[in-house]
């Protein structure tokens, strides 16, 4: 699946000379997380989230720091707290520049990119004008969802093709030491396995190969090669 398959569009954004008094009424009122920011021709230019606006003066939580702390920061540092927390327009506050992605974009790079960079979601960009955004919400529904298939029956040879050649490309199978049958879907494992972690990878190998309709477990756990 692709990014554009499962982003939200169209997306609910905010103009840079919008208030930060502005944007978290509009973070309330729609009950969102974060919301993109867009220039006058309405091109993607930062990022802003309810994590932007915890430390703010009108509640009293400017973040504070140590006189000793205070003494090693960069100056620049103390600076850009201060602007957090007493910035009037988002163009001051919000976040850039931003991690985007295409609406091809395979949602294992999405979850990657999310994970690298520590966002929670990315906006979704084609020639340059914002088409959508996918959260990591979206990507939780897309795993809800991704099992629904048509029920096409998958013979008991294809699938034990299908699985053996999984485990062939994976670095942490000893494919050579590991074999399986099939018989009216159900796979029988057989084989050594260096740590129970690889024992259950392998099960979940099976369990995942399409068509397959249970698993039972005959691998024994051992150091492989011993004698």
């Amino acid at each position: 699946m692709k990014a554009r398959d499962v982003m939200v569009s169209p997306v609910i954004t905010v103009r840079s000379s919008a208030t930060v008094h502005e944007v978290a009424r509009l973070l309330l009122e729609k009950r969102i997380s974060a919301v993109p920011v867009v220039d006058d021709q309405g091109k993607l230019v930062g990022m802003v989230s309810e994590g932007d606006l915890l430390h703010r003066a009108e509640i009293g939580a400017e973040r504070r720091r140590s006189h000793w702390l205070a003494i090693f920061d960069a100056q620049h540092v103390l600076a850009s707290d201060f602007i957090k927390s007493h910035a009037r327009k988002v163009a001051d506050l919000m976040a850039r520049p931003v991690i985007i992605a295409q609406p091809d974009t395979p949602l294992h790079e999405l979850a990657t990119m999310m994970e690298r960079h520590g966002v929670k979601r990315i906006p979704i960009v084609r020639d340059g004008t914002l088409v959508g955004i996918v959260s990591r919400a979206n990507l939780v529904q897309a795993v809800a969802t991704g099992g629904v298939e048509l029920d096409i029956p998958v013979s008991d040879n294809a699938i034990r093709e299908e699985l053996m050649k999984r485990l062939r490309h994976e670095s942490w199978a000893q494919a050579a030491r590991l074999n399986a049958t099939v018989k009216n879907g159900v796979v029988n494992l057989w084989g050594e396995a260096e740590s129970d972690t690889e024992r259950k990878a392998i099960k979940v190998a099976a369990e995942s190969t399409p068509g397959v309709f249970a698993v039972v477990d005959h691998i024994t756990v051992g150091r492989l090669g011993a004698a």
